[in-house]
């Protein structure tokens, strides 16, 4: 009989306690699925002002938690949530490094001392496991903020007995985001010296947190297969690529999913109409109420309205569509967005919307209610992104039946299927060179079936049809632990064999 494993997540953001971006949604979904299949989940993340702003029933759990850090012990408290799903969540307080109004930092940039508060973070993991009891045969990281973690246990806890059982997994969110900081840095680590090197977390004459998480995690994963392969291209790799191919073998990679309970156009409460596949004339309810929002003065069954949600940064295909956006204003569409990101680029789509009143709208900023509008309001979605780990407003936009738009990288390239209207199977439009030109050429095939009522109807029920469930993803994710606690029972052998021929040397001298 298989065994389910006993996981911790060890992350910086999760759902819905403290979020910035999709890592918060993995880490705050992937748990309740695997939890429904019977691991015992828990969840660990610095206690931050937004968490203590939130209406979470928490409650003191350990008060003054010895934790080791830079020579001295420097103690933390630790709280605690039970979620309704089962799923245990715990908070590490340690108020003038978390209780701030960012959780990585301002508009103007990254916080000064960020390596101090992620390494404090990631060492406090192993005395908080040993202060609630709960010995993890898997400790799930998430990027930079917590790739240490892997490290303190290879090096650090492996020979202890409270973990000699654990194995790690670190999943890969974004590679560009890698935690870099001077090597002057190296002593909050609290590694061994030999860490400090080409083969350990040394990078560029800095140190890079990822890289030290990656040469010593036992499994490594990104957010979908395609994704696993371009990081291991010089294009996609952030410098990286090297490192990532010397561990190959050990990467994987597995496509997120979706939290339905939250994105399902029959039951979503911020609709001004529910709709299903089987009843579509609520989505042009839905979008006659957004063309209002927006002021937008078009013939809303004539003019096929292009949406996007989106941060405004260069990642996300912004220099290719602004170039993009104009033909198409110009011709017989119209474009609503909501965003916030790089001056330059929130600057260049204000301009473009001033140009084009009645014919686009941005809102700059985020709100989660618009976003659902907007997603059920526009009979397309565009995401041009020059890299995507995963995405996941392809997939809330299919669910919804507005066709994505989408550049063939990372994720995008996994979940969309080219339309072929002689068939009539596929659920969007991509496009693979990253330019406007080949961006335009996706987005007049998705307007040229948008003329065709039979075939765009066909299309969006193909694209409500699909189904990317967070269960889907559960079961990989044990196959994914399974690989890791088999390292570590090799690894263990390995070591009781080398201990038993060192002593047999002994004895023979």
């Amino acid at each position: 009989m298989e065994i389910t494993p006993k996981v911790l997540f060890v992350a910086p953001e999760a759902k819905p306690y403290a979020k910035t971006g999709g890592l918060a949604e993995v880490v705050g979904s992937l748990p309740k699925a695997l939890s429904r299949l019977g691991c015992e989940v828990r969840i660990v993340i610095p206690y931050y002002s937004e968490v203590r702003q939130g209406s979470f029933p928490i409650t003191l759990c350990a008060e003054d938690l010895q934790i080791d850090f830079l020579n001295a012990s420097l103690p933390a408290d630790v709280l605690h949530a039970q979620n309704n799903d089962g799923v245990r969540a715990y908070f590490l307080q340690r108020d003038e490094l978390y209780d701030r109004s960012y959780l990585y930092g301002t508009p103007k940039g990254d916080y000064f001392d960020n390596a101090c508060r992620f390494a404090y973070f990631s060492k406090s993991i192993f005395p908080l496991c040993k202060h609630i009891g709960f010995a993890p045969d898997i400790l799930h990281c998430h990027d930079w903020q917590t790739a240490l973690v892997p490290a303190y246990l290879k090096h650090i806890y492996r020979r202890d007995p409270f973990f000699r059982r654990t194995a790690s997994a670190l999943t890969l969110h974004n590679i560009a985001y890698q935690g870099v900081f001077p090597s002057s840095s190296f002593p909050y680590t609290g590694l061994p010296p030999f860490m400090n090197t080409i083969d350990g977390m040394e990078f560029w004459g800095n140190i890079s947190f990822l890289k030290a998480g990656i040469t010593s995690a036992d499994v490594i994963n990104t957010v979908s297969p395609t994704y696993s392969r371009e990081i291991l291209q010089e294009d996609y790799g952030c410098g990286l690529e090297g490192v990532l191919a010397a561990r190959e073998k050990d990467l994987f990679g597995i496509l997120n999913g979706v939290d339905y309970e939250d994105w399902d156009p029959s039951r979503d409460p911020f609709l001004e109409c529910r709709y299903t596949s089987k009843r579509l004339s609520g989505k042009e309810i839905c979008k006659r109420s957004l063309l209002e929002v927006f002021g937008i003065r078009v013939n809303s069954k004539n003019v096929p309205l292009i949406g996007m949600v989106s941060r405004l940064t260069e990642q996300k295909g912004l220099d290719i569509l602004h170039a993009a956006v104009e033909p198409l204003l110009s011709g017989d569409s119209a474009f609503v967005m909501l965003g916030s990101g790089e001056k330059d680029y929130q600057d260049l789509m204000v301009g473009l919307s001033k140009r084009y009143p009645g014919k686009m709208g941005i809102h700059v900023g985020y709100d989660n209610e618009l976003a659902h509008k907007i997603i059920a309001g526009c009979d397309m979605f565009v995401m041009p992104s020059r890299y995507e780990p995963c995405g996941l407003s392809q997939f809330y936009s299919m669910k919804y039946g507005t066709i994505p738009i989408v550049r063939a990288t990372g994720g995008l390239e996994d979940s969309v299927e080219e339309f072929d209207p002689v068939t009539g199977r596929g659920t969007g439009f991509k496009f693979g060179p990253y330019s406007t030109d080949a961006l335009l050429g996706a987005v007049r095939r998705a307007l040229h079936i948008y003329q065709d009522r039979a075939a765009w109807r066909l299309l969006q029920r193909n694209c409500m049809g699909q189904f990317f469930s967070w269960d889907q993803s559960a079961y990989a994710y044990l196959d994914l632990y399974d690989n890791a606690r088999k390292r570590v029972s090799h690894s263990r052998v390995r070591y009781v064999r080398s201990r038993a021929v060192k002593s047999q040397g002994e004895t023979n001298e």
